[in-house]
């Protein structure tokens, strides 16, 4: 199962697995790591699942589609690579992956 590290707001580092298919949020929630609000349960509909990615993970991501561009508008402290967690997919390709999880969420 791919690995993705969770940097919380006092620095510290979670890394969890997280199933194929499932979403970043997702994989949060189930270790219920602190940040993570997920109001709307990953429907898009908010932005309080907002993370940061690591720059170099962000390419492999993907860009957020215009849906998850709008719920961006409503989060705190948008960056270049602000994604809604419950937009990424978890694949092989993002074993590894790093998100820093924002001082607020939306």
């Amino acid at each position: 199962m791919p690995k993705i590290t969770f940097i919380g707001l006092d620095g510290d580092r979670h890394e969890v697995e997280a199933e194929n298919g499932s979403t970043v949020m997702e994989a949060a929630l189930k270790q219920g790591l602190p940040g993570i609000e997920a109001e709307c349960g990953g429907a898009c509909a908010c932005a309080t699942c907002h993370v940061f990615v690591a720059e170099e993970w962000f390419e492999r991501t993907g860009s957020p589609e215009p849906m998850e561009e709008d719920m961006l508008d409503f989060a705190y402290d948008v960056r270049p690579t602000s994604r809604l967690s419950c937009q990424i997919r978890v694949r092989d390709e993002l074993d590894g992956l790093v998100v820093t999880i924002p001082e607020h969420q939306a």
